[in-house]
């Protein structure tokens, strides 16, 4: 069945995450997304780590389901069918750093002269202007800017660490993937065409705030009940590994204590009302736990903490998530073969609609796989086409 975003054209001029992952869940929602490719080897994330027969892991996991096409966007000629496809589209994606589009004659002014109603998605990496919008950035600066490293701090070793994967790029993707389809519901309603503008550094701080600036929120020195939950995503030894556990009210603090046999802390007066605030007294109760945990194996642990009802989890390493019941029974990790690069897995798209549900979206092209068939949609004839092949302005 047709997705919610059928009938809509995506041109995807970007690279590496942030972009191609936005473009990507356009593409699962229904989309169809063109990924216009560089000359040489394609996008740049196609040679990087895990490579197998001309795809890497990285470039497939933000590629699914999109049309790959090669076109050299310094060449005029590759210019110019470059300007015929977005003649035909909706949405056009790039993360290039700010003035490098206009310098190629692919800004927003230059196609919005094209095509007027076209929403134009540009992602930059502080913004478009200011005393750091020249430089480069990349995830882990975006997460020390921003306040992730800062509260990355486990009590034990109290040094601050990175969230050790793309979590700026990728709440970017999503962030600005929902900004799109805000702009074509927009443009449906008479709004006409539009820039929709993302900054890495922004879209980190927003999807940090709400939990990770509690502290920061309320102004002033009269804030009662000063609790950063944040520290209390902690790991639990038990006598054979970790636990993961979360005890966010009362009632669930005193089922703890009793999943580890600690009747007499959970029914003692002084664990009740504004008493389990003191310090003293969520001292004993953690004390109780970790103690407690460590008598019991993870999986004597885990069964004891979700008989009382305790949010609780054990620590999956990447084999286990494979096989994890529930994960197992939502389908969420979904096995494909290709014929070029072989077997492969992807998570299964996360959001699911009940009146215009989507099937799970095509591997993740090769390089210019879909070129002839986008040459043609756009009526160039075999002659004209491999007129620009012969130019170098198509690539692939």
């Amino acid at each position: 069945m047709p997705g919610p975003l059928d009938g809509f054209r995506v041109i995807d001029i970007s690279e590496v995450i942030s972009g191609p992952l936005t473009a990507m869940v356009l593409a699962d929602q229904g989309a169809d997304v063109i990924k216009v490719e560089p000359p040489g080897h394609g996008e740049e994330s196609r040679q990087l780590a895990n490579y197998r027969a001309g795809m890497a892991a990285l470039f497939a996991n933000c590629n699914h389901g999109k049309r790959s096409i090669g076109i050299d966007l310094k060449h005029e000629q590759g210019l110019e069918l470059f300007y015929q496809l977005v003649r035909t589209a909706d949405v056009v994606v790039q993360n290039w750093r700010p003035g490098a589009a206009e310098r190629l004659g692919v800004g927003e002014q230059d196609l919005r002269e094209i095509n007027p109603d076209i929403i134009y998605a540009s992602i930059s990496g502080y913004g478009e202007s200011g005393p750091y919008a020249d430089r480069r950035g990349y995830d882990p600066i975006f997460q020390s800017l921003t306040g992730y490293v800062a509260s990355q701090v486990n009590p034990e070793i109290p040094i601050p660490d990175l969230v050790r994967n793309a979590v700026v790029d990728k709440a970017t993707s999503y962030s600005l993937a929902q900004g799109i389809t805000a702009a074509l519901l927009a443009r449906e309603r008479g709004a006409g065409g539009q820039h929709v503008r993302i900054a890495m550094l922004d879209a980190g701080l927003s999807f940090f705030w709400p939990d990770g600036m509690l502290r920061h929120s309320l102004v002033g020195d009269d804030v009662e009940n000063f609790v950063v939950p944040g520290e209390r995503y902690q790991l639990m030894a038990t006598k054979d590994g970790q636990i993961i556990l979360w005890m966010g009210t009362a009632d669930q603090m005193r089922a703890g204590l009793r999943a580890v046999g600690r009747d007499d802390i959970a029914d003692d007066p002084k664990q009740r009302g504004r008493s389990m605030l003191d310090e003293a007294q969520e001292s004993a109760r953690a004390e109780a736990m970790q103690s407690g945990l460590a008598e019991f194996t993870t999986e004597e642990a885990y069964r004891r903490l979700v008989e009382h009802e305790i949010p609780a989890a054990p620590v999956l390493d990447h084999e286990q998530v494979f096989v994890d019941p529930q994960i197992t029974h939502n389908e969420g990790i979904v096995e494909g073969e290709h014929p070029v690069y072989g077997r492969y897995r992807r998570a299964r798209a996360a959001v699911r609609f009940s009146g215009t549900a989507t099937t799970t979206t095509a591997a993740p092209p090769l390089y210019g796989e879909q070129s002839q068939a986008i040459l043609n949609e756009l009526g160039l004839s075999q002659e004209a086409q491999q007129a620009l092949r012969e130019a170098g302005a198509v690539t692939a």
